[in-house]
């Protein structure tokens, strides 16, 4: 899959979040900034109760935020501005279908409603999920019912989809299957995903621009192959009294006897012979996996808030 620095450059982002704030009795989005490029894959990875999913509500305009201004799709989004929604598709693990009802009854429904339906592509969907059209709801497994839900939305063609934990609770190969058609989609350079998930290796398996979120803060966003170049993990045998070279992104995360584990996230191709050269011995220099680096970027993020 293209990255986001091979596509073509467009003239506006797909979506806009600028100073936004929401504050709730426990929990305060705070100062969120977030640029959303056309037909780029953008995954926002945070802890459960991180503001992901206050992010996406705010972006739907089912939830007002205090300050800040959100456009999606070039329009200035809100309750009431319905007309911004129809080129966007929205899942929420919250969203309930009649249970009572068929897959084949939510399709003709959806379809009554969205001009944009694309049916060919909806029985595509149905085969590619195995999924039975004629099936009830109540008789689906999770996996099922959000495999239907998926369908719904994306058999719209939506130009915006914003996908709030879609692969939560899947079993693997039902992740996978919902991961490859979201990687299909944005073979159209013209849509767009933002994704959000805690689960790291699904967002880096399909995802061009990637930000960490963390108690209400974006505390790091980069595209995907600048974050897993630019972090680094070192170990080091180092005596007791050794002091680490001024080095800009470098930090000691743990100290077992002579043993130093450091991190950064500006690696420079001197940095080994600078740690070299201050007295320490490097064992080893490794590339880190997003997983390690977000937990990483999460500690520090926590530390300077302190």
């Amino acid at each position: 899959m293209n990255t986001k620095l091979d596509r073509p450059q467009q003239n506006a982002s797909a979506a806009s979040l600028r100073g936004v704030t929401k504050s709730y009795k426990h929990f305060r989005l705070d100062n969120i900034d977030l640029e959303i490029e056309p037909g780029t894959v953008n995954g926002l990875i945070g802890p459960n109760g991180a503001g992901k999913s206050t992010i996406m509500r705010i972006m739907m305009g089912l939830v007002a935020p205090e300050s800040g201004t959100v456009s999606v799709l070039g329009k200035a989004i809100s309750s009431r501005e319905a007309s911004a929604k129809q080129d966007i598709g929205f899942f929420s693990d919250d969203m309930r279908l009649y249970k009572s009802e068929s897959i084949a009854f939510h399709m003709q429904f959806v379809r009554s409603l969205f001009p944009s339906w694309d049916e060919g592509y909806a029985q595509q969907l149905l085969a590619r999920f195995g999924l039975i059209a004629q099936q009830k709801v109540k008789g689906l497994s999770h996996g099922q019912r959000v495999k239907a839900l998926l369908l719904l939305i994306l058999a719209r063609r939506p130009k915006l989809l914003i996908l709030d934990e879609p692969t939560n609770g899947l079993d693997p190969v039902a992740k996978q299957e919902v991961l490859a058609e979201l990687m299909q989609i944005v073979n159209d350079e013209t849509r767009t995903i933002l994704y959000s998930s805690h689960n790291t290796q699904d967002v880096e398996q399909i995802s061009d621009t990637i930000t960490f979120i963390d108690r209400g803060r974006v505390i790091a966003g980069n595209n995907r192959d600048e974050f897993l170049d630019r972090w680094r993990r070192f170990k080091l045998q180092a005596p007791q009294n050794w002091q680490a070279p001024a080095i800009d992104g470098l930090r000691t995360e743990s100290t077992f006897g002579n043993l130093r584990v450091m991190t950064m996230d500006r690696y420079q191709t001197d940095v080994e012979d600078r740690l070299q050269s201050s007295g320490a011995t490097l064992e080893s220099s490794e590339a880190m996996t997003l997983e390690e680096i977000f937990i990483a970027a999460v500690s520090r993020g926590r530390e300077e808030k302190q």
